[in-house]
């Protein structure tokens, strides 16, 4: 089995050690250390690790800021392990769309739980998105297919399914999917009708 590539972020180098230390004694792979936001998300931008686990407080960009870049730019789950708890805090942090909070003094043990939910949520988000992404291009070829297949009903006189079963044929016949020959369809109409 791979094991979670993790990046640490922390602007105390001792904690830095600490955390490398407990994440590489419960099997996780420590892939790069820093300590600052912006040099986190850069560094996650380059290496695309599993997890990032960072502090809020931190020079030139906290983690906060850096855990919202990262979460919009999709390129991992943000693990917030952090002395502070306040509760304008946690509100920015579930704004930005980090995926766990751990308030320090933590224990080893904490540690699994907390990074194995966030994997487990930010793989769900993942998998809604990609949903949505292929409901929108469904119903993107659904009306456009409907389109060409008016246009066909149109202009030669076919019943819906004669023009649907056309449509299909064309798509088999090209190897090209549904919406791309429907496309065509609708481009050369309107060509034609520019004509005209």
């Amino acid at each position: 089995m791979e094991r979670t590539r993790i990046i640490i972020a922390d602007d105390e180098s001792i904690i830095r050690m600490d955390v490398r230390e407990m994440l590489t004694n419960l099997g996780y792979l420590v892939v790069g250390e820093v300590g600052d936001g912006r040099s986190a998300v850069n560094l996650a931008r380059e290496l695309r690790p599993d997890i990032v686990v960072m502090d809020i407080k931190m020079p030139d960009m906290d983690g906060i800021e850096a855990a919202k870049i990262l979460t919009e730019e999709r390129i991992a789950p943000v693990l917030l392990l952090t002395a502070y708890s306040q509760r304008d805090l946690v509100e920015r942090a579930k704004e930005a769309g980090v995926a766990g909070y751990i308030v320090k003094p933590f224990q080893e043990s904490d540690l699994t739980p907390a990074i194995e939910v966030a994997l487990a949520r930010f793989r769900e988000f993942r998998a809604l998105e990609q949903e949505v992404e292929d409901l929108q291009e469904a119903l993107e070829t659904r009306k456009l297919v409907d389109r060409a297949k008016g246009i066909l009903m149109d202009t030669q006189g076919l019943k819906e399914a004669e023009a649907f079963r056309k449509i299909q044929k064309m798509s088999m016949n090209t190897r090209k999917p549904m919406k791309q020959v429907a496309e065509a369809i609708i481009l050369a109409h309107e060509a034609q009708q520019q004509a005209e």
